[in-house]
């Protein structure tokens, strides 16, 4: 699933690429001045910017303005919220919804709750135990039946079947029915207790052994990957976005402001996820259903794509005031002007992704309604908060060493996405 949904999004990426160097110059080019034929009434004509530190007039200029005149102010609420907003993240319990997640209108919701109430497990959820052995040896019998006596004790377990065996005769089958769905954490934790604690203990000194399959069998093996694999993928992604942002815009502290800021933001909505969710707070205000689990691949997906939004933004602001700055020399007025410029853009764009995962957040399954609201939660915060109020007060702090790049690394390819040489090169 994973690779399938990497490759899609690498070819989506690498074709709007393509046609954004290509079919839209050519079409920009025939269209020619008729471009800006066309004006949308009611919205006026934005005024000459004389581009210092407090010009500019509007919403966004006078939004800039206050948050660098008081920059600490501006960071230390915006990063504190953030943080705040971070914590409940850390009570986050992974596990996929099943059936019984299901809005109350849903037939197959309706079955399961019957099947539950009248037979006290759900047909279809069963742990698939299959032994692998000497199974006419009487302690693998024995180990069977110490098996069957353990999982009789058990709520978590219905009554096993009896055994099924293959055509040669030498693999057997007992299937063991679930008390919950096959993806709730009641089954989840008995497949988990079955692998770990019943069968070893059952099996110890059996000329056989025991192995544990069926869909939760899955969904223990899928979280298991998962997992293992999310440390990697964040490391892998953090790595590249420094190194890419370091030879973008020659400089160290820039990528490290970049990816300090980002985590905030996904943290945040990872911890807003969970509050709503999971934790029920003003989950009907918003017309979200809770859920006792957030989704176990719904962290890192979210990060890599919100990581990607993110750094959009974040080359598209920061290249605009490295453009100003080389041309001016001005860290505090190139910062002050291309927050206004750019602020009204980025947060227009936001909104519009917000609008569209806002659709996914407002349907009725969990799994795609914790994905919209996650992503549209992290695009809002990373849009506003982020762009507009924290990244001002630490670009003017720290003043000229936003630039800075160790001698070591004066080697680096000069890539510049904007502008020219910076201000006072020789021609």
């Amino acid at each position: 699933m994973f690779v399938s949904l990497g490759l899609g999004a690498i070819t989506v990426i690498f074709v709007a690429v393509l046609a954004t160097l290509t079919l839209l110059p050519a079409t920009l080019s025939i269209m020619g001045d008729k471009v800006n034929k066309f004006r949308i009434p009611f919205i006026k004509q934005r005024e000459v910017d004389d581009g210092s530190e407090h010009g500019g007039t509007g919403f966004w200029a006078w939004t800039t303005r206050g948050v660098m005149r008081w920059p600490w102010v501006s960071l230390v609420l915006s990063a504190a919220f953030l943080i705040a907003a971070t914590i409940p993240f850390f009570d986050i319990k992974l596990g996929s919804s099943g059936v019984e997640d299901l809005p109350d209108d849903f037939r197959s919701k309706q079955g399961f709750e019957v099947l539950s109430s009248e037979f006290g497990f759900i047909i279809g959820a069963v742990a698939e135990v299959i032994i692998e052995g000497n199974i006419a040896d009487p302690e693998t019998q024995q180990a069977i039946e110490d098996l069957k006596t353990a999982l009789a004790k058990d709520p978590a377990f219905g009554p096993p079947s009896e055994l099924v065996v293959n055509s040669s005769g030498d693999i057997p089958l007992m299937t063991v029915p679930l008390t919950g769905g096959a993806q709730s954490k009641i089954a989840v934790d008995g497949v988990q207790v079955l692998r770990v604690n019943y069968a070893p203990a059952a099996f110890t000194g059996a000329p056989a052994e025991a192995h544990i399959g069926g869909l939760t069998s899955e969904e223990v093996d899928f979280l298991d990957t998962t997992m293992s694999y999310q440390p990697w993928v964040i490391a892998l992604v953090l790595s590249l976005s420094f190194v890419l942002l370091t030879i973008v815009f020659r400089s160290i502290v820039v990528p490290i402001k970049a990816i300090i800021m980002n985590l905030l933001s996904v943290g945040a909505a990872y911890g807003i996820l969970v509050l709503v969710f999971q934790k029920g707070f003003l989950n009907e205000i918003f017309g979200l259903q809770e859920s006792p689990v957030i989704e176990p691949w719904l962290p890192v997906m979210l990060f890599t794509i919100l990581f990607g939004l993110s750094m959009d933004y974040q080359v598209f602001l920061i290249s605009r005031i490295r453009e100003k700055y080389d041309e001016t020399g001005k860290n505090t007025a190139a910062v002050a002007y291309d927050i206004r410029s750019t602020a009204g853009i980025i947060t227009a764009a936001a909104l519009i992704m917000v609008a569209v995962f806002g659709g996914f957040a407002a349907g009725d399954l969990i799994t795609t309604s914790q994905f919209g609201f996650g992503l549209a939660v992290a695009i809002l915060v990373d849009g506003t908060i982020i762009r507009s109020v924290l990244v001002p007060p630490t670009m003017k702090l720290l003043g000229d060493k936003n630039w800075y790049l160790p001698g070591f690394l004066h080697w680096l390819p000069d890539l510049r996405v904007e502008g020219g040489p910076p201000a006072g090169a020789d021609d």
